[in-house]
């Protein structure tokens, strides 16, 4: 028997239940298949006698299970859930509203740039290899993109992937009952991020774009932009402008300001700038060479203590770094052999 409770931001965020995070919305958590991360939050808004659900969790049997009994607590069921808003199409926050539209018939909305990436796993569906391939290549990954090839790395089961029934582009309304909440389009952990505002109450449902104690991957999908932390940044410092919020993230406890979270995010990537920036005076050239040199992590760990795909999102996101020090006239680039070699920008 499942409790609803009052969150409490001090407790473990993961352990399942119901939690009311404010009056008509509640958090439940979901359970993830990894080591890493082990939970995502999704919102539960009641709205008369539907329900609209914020992210969707991976669809895998437990999840759905736990989801099964989370909205039976709140004499519901997925038949009464009449819209999923997603903030981003990854497994963990798409895939069982996919599983469970065909199912039940709810709707889902997606923000409209992620639909690049979905249009690339439709068409890759029956080929090997993986839309990273390239970008660990451009990144002088060769090693590490060889060891990822013995690896299955399609993105979880297919029919998991669908398009949804709706696309929502930048400062949509969504109505929820009596509620409003303005999609505002927030690039730069995937491109069709999304984060849903709810202005009256001061509440934001960040998604992966602000989470509280860890810093999102940059660029982590097929068909990613060209300067994701560029966009990335930039999407931070425009939920800076807004009015403050209290933060409904994705993954981690909810609670206190977005602002005060958005400021430790731009400081930390600054700090990363910097350090990248050493790097490349110390003689690295490639991104694989400098995120070699670096340590990840509060525990401060070498890059081959991190595992296989952290190791690949940690080369990716060092060559997000170094593109946006280009980007700023710090350094310049040169493609050889579809290799990108950084230099200091006032280097002969």
């Amino acid at each position: 028997m499942v409790d609803v409770t009052a969150d409490d931001p001090t407790a473990d965020w993961t352990m399942p239940g119901v939690y009311e995070v404010a009056p008509g919305i509640h958090r439940i958590p979901l359970p993830l298949p990894n080591d890493g991360l082990r939970a995502v939050n999704v919102y539960v808004i009641t709205a008369g006698d539907t329900l609209v659900v914020i992210d969707s969790g991976w669809a895998i049997d437990t999840a759905r299970e736990q989801f099964a009994a989370a909205l039976a607590a709140l004499g519901a069921g997925f038949g009464d859930i009449e819209r999923f808003l997603i903030t981003h199409a990854h497994l963990d926050h798409y895939t069982q509203a996919v599983v469970l539209r065909r199912e039940f018939g709810m709707r889902i909305a997606l923000g409209k740039d992620e639909q690049p990436t979905l249009d690339l796993i439709a068409r890759d569906r029956s080929k090997g290899g993986s839309p990273f391939d390239g970008r660990l290549w451009a990144a002088g990954a060769r090693a590490l993109q060889e060891r990822l090839a013995a690896v299955d790395r399609r993105p979880g089961d297919q029919a998991m992937w669908e398009l949804p029934d709706e696309w929502l582009t930048d400062r949509d309304t969504v109505r929820v009952g009596q509620r409003q909440l303005d999609a505002i389009a927030t690039p730069g952990h995937t491109r069709g991020h999304l984060v849903f505002l709810e202005g009256a109450t001061g509440l934001l449902f960040a998604g992966d774009h602000v989470l509280p104690h860890i810093t999102p991957s940059i660029g982590f999908e097929g068909a990613a932009a060209d300067f994701p932390l560029r966009d990335y940044l930039d999407s931070l410092r425009l939920v800076r402008a807004l009015p403050d919020t209290r933060l409904l993230p994705a993954h981690g406890p909810v609670g206190g300001s977005t602002h005060k979270r958005v400021d430790a995010l731009l400081e930390h990537h600054d700090r990363r700038l910097e350090i990248i920036y050493g790097m490349i005076e110390r003689g690295a050239s490639t991104a694989a060479e400098a995120a070699g040199a670096m340590t990840w992590t509060r525990r401060e760990r070498t890059l081959a203590e991190l595992g296989l795909f952290n190791e690949m999102l940690a080369v990716l996101e060092t060559m997000s770094h170094l593109d946006v020090l280009v980007l700023q006239g710090r350094l310049s680039v040169t493609e050889v052999d579809g290799t990108r070699h950084y230099v200091l920008a006032d280097s002969p």
